[in-house]
Parts: C-alpha cells; sequence; structure tokens
C-alpha cells in the first residue's frame, strides 16, 4: 500500500488527507442541493473478505452489502470459487448482480431474465505443460483440474470440502489435455514461503498463477486474471474506473487489488499478507472484525 493509503474510516495512512468515502467521489452535491449517488461498480473476493474462514457470512456483512446494491451499486463477486460455488451465496446475501467472476477470472457468468446465470464468456488452456513440469518438482502434490462447468478431476489427496466431494477421481494422466478453466495444486509437505519458492523456480509463464494461504497454488490460462474479467465487466456496465472498489484477502485479488487501486479503490482485509496488503490503497479490519461491512458503510448514499 503506498504512502497515500488511507483506513477505510476515513484516516489518513502517512499523511493522507482525504477520508475514504470523500474520496471515492459522488454523493452529495453543493449545500442544500438533493444528494445523487453514482453508481459503483463493487467487487467482492468471498473467502476470508465476504465470507469467513469457517463458512459464515455474518449479519454485519450481509446487511452492508444489500445496503450498498440498494443504493444504486452494482456489487458482485469476484472469485477462485466455481459457478457451482459461487451462484448459491447470492441467495444469502440478497443481491442480484448483473455479472459475477468466477474460476478467478477464468469465467464470467451473466444473468438472465429470469434471474438465473449463464456463461457468457469463458478462459480456456491446455493445462497438459504446465502440469507435467509441476507433477516433477513437487512430490506428493495433488492436483485438480476445472472446466468450465464447475466440474473437477482430480489426481491424489484433496481435504474434504466441496470440490472433493463433487470430483472425479481420476489418474494424472487423465488430468492432461483438458480444457480447463483453472488447475488446483496442493502440496502439504510445503509450507507457504517454501511453496513460493519452489513455484518461482518453476517459472510458469506461460499462465497466471497465485499462491493461497497454505501451500495452495491456482493457475488461470495465460494473462488471465479477476482484474482482466472485472475490466471486461466495468466496460460491459460502462462504469468509469474512478468509480471502482474492490476488496479482497488473497494473492490471487492481487491483480484486482492494483486494477482497482489504480483510480478507485482496492481494499484490502486487514489479515492479509504483506504483499496483498501493498496491492491495496485502503485498508479494513478483518474477516473476523467484520471488516468488509466497514468498507462498504463509506460507499455514497
Amino acid at each position: 500500500m503506498s504512502t497515500a493509503g488511507r483506513f477505510v474510516d476515513g484516516s489518513a495512512q502517512g499523511g493522507g488527507t482525504a477520508g475514504a468515502a470523500g474520496a471515492a467521489g459522488g454523493g452529495a452535491g453543493a449545500a442544500g442541493a438533493p444528494a445523487r449517488t453514482k453508481r459503483w461498480l463493487v467487487a467482492l473476493d468471498v473467502d476470508g473478505t465476504t465470507m469467513r474462514e469457517d463458512g459464515v457470512i455474518t449479519d454485519a456483512v450481509v446487511a452492508a452489502v444489500r445496503e450498498a446494491e440498494a443504493a444504486g451499486h452494482e456489487v458482485m463477486l469476484s472469485t477462485g470459487r466455481s459457478e457451482g460455488m459461487t451462484v448459491p451465496l447470492l441467495e444469502t446475501l440478497g443481491i442480484r448482480p448483473k455479472y459475477l467472476v468466477c474460476a478467478n477470472g477464468a469465467l464470467i457468468l451473466g444473468r438472465r431474465e429470469d434471474g438465473g446465470y449463464d456463461r457468457v464468456h469463458v478462459e480456456r488452456f491446455d493445462p497438459s505443460e504446465v502440469l507435467q513440469t509441476i507433477h516433477g518438482a513437487l512430490e506428493n502434490a495433488a492436483f485438480g483440474v476445472e472446466d468450465e462447468t464447475g466440474h473437477f478431476l482430480l489426481s491424489g489427496n484433496f481435504p474434504d470440502d466441496i470440490m472433493t466431494v463433487s470430483g472425479e477421481h481420476v489418474p494424472f494422466e487423465r488430468l492432461l489435455g483438458v480444457e480447463a478453466t483453472r488447475v488446483v495444486v496442493i502440496s502439504p509437505g510445503h509450507d507457504t514461503e517454501d511453496f513460493l519458492q519452489v513455484v518461482e523456480r518453476m517459472g510458469l509463464h506461460k499462465v497466471s498463477y497465485s499462491v493461497g494461504w497454505t501451500s495452495w497454488l491456482d493457475i488461470a490460462p495465460e494473462g488471465v486474471t479477476k482484474a482482466t474479467a472485472m475490466e471486461r465487466v466495468r466496460e460491459w456496465l460502462d462504469i468509469p474506473r474512478s468509480r471502482v472498489m474492490a476488496a479482497g484477502d488473497g494473492r490471487n485479488d492481487i491483480d484486482m487489488l492494483r486494477w482497482a487501486s489504480t483510480s478507485g479503490r482496492g481494499v484490502v482485509m486487514g489479515q492479509a499478507p504483506s504483499d496483498v496488503v501493498d496491492a491495496g490503497n485502503e485498508l479494513t479490519g478483518g474477516v473476523t472484525d467484520d471488516g468488509l461491512a466497514a468498507a462498504l458503510d463509506t460507499l455514497p448514499r
């Protein structure tokens, strides 16, 4: 985070003077004039931002998300999750966004007239080369390949979660040649810093990748991130770059936070690692302290 960064309560960091809401733009005009809220595009990461680690989305966050949408802002999810793990969250949140970004930007869903969602943009790649590179470098790693429907082919031992339950366990060779939107690699034998070093040594220059909180690697098609997908959505909605806000906490959010921070607001959750904090221009409380709700409450009304 630059020295011009700020906290979401409006206090300056490193000598900045503008409050978060004031710097955001929009809102009320001259004294005595009626308030007119200009629409913002608000992109929310799910895990660690909207949702706690235990899978709970608190009442405070739900209320803040709904209030932001009711104020006229376009509030949407931008997540590494698959379509099937993302769409059901909208009922809990009580919002109906025009678009959803899934699979770390490889999949964009658009809302139909009946309220359902169709795949309106899909990025695919052949993961064979990168899978073979990682397979040779990481002993005992487990691999998952996700296609555009959200179906996972899994090789190796994954922790018990929705992906494992819905995925199909296959030999490693079955993963090669699949048209993938995302590849997931976990390596239980490495801590995060060690895993980062191993990944860097691989030189995965042909794909976009990010490392999660533990030894978890998300690999997307080359040049595809949450930021590229959000810029596409922003253009479709014709919302200026100065009125974009993104909130996230993980390394797969870094590009999206930088994208939002360029002209708008890149809000980093309080528990985020330092390299993620550096990507944003605002810092809010941690997910366990309803930091997202505090950030959303500063949007113009």
